[in-house]
């Protein structure tokens, strides 16, 4: 599948990615043959093979959730950088 330097161009100003000149035409090879490799999948016959959602079976390996205590407001808040009444202060991050 052929991807264009347009196209590989808007999908950087999507992704807000900066990119060099000198290597738009590469990577839209680069995309290009991942494109066509992944397209040879898709012609491969399938009928008759069980779908799967993991290649290998898999086992929860997580603890078991235990109701504990939670941990003191303070003790939470030693290490603060900044707190105000209890609560942290963080940088504001949405303008």
């Amino acid at each position: 599948m052929k991807i264009t330097r347009d196209e590989i161009v808007h999908v950087a100003d999507l992704a807000r990615l900066e990119l060099d000149e000198k290597f738009i035409n590469k990577f839209a090879g680069q995309i290009g043959d991942i494109l066509e490799y992944v397209d040879t999948l898709g012609r491969i016959d399938t009928k008759g093979v069980v779908p799967t959602s993991h290649a290998i079976s898999l086992i929860n390996a997580f603890r078991e959730d235990v109701l504990e205590k939670h941990l003191d407001r303070d003790l939470a808040l030693a290490n603060a950088p900044e707190k105000e009444d209890g609560n942290f202060i963080v940088p504001k991050v949405i303008g």
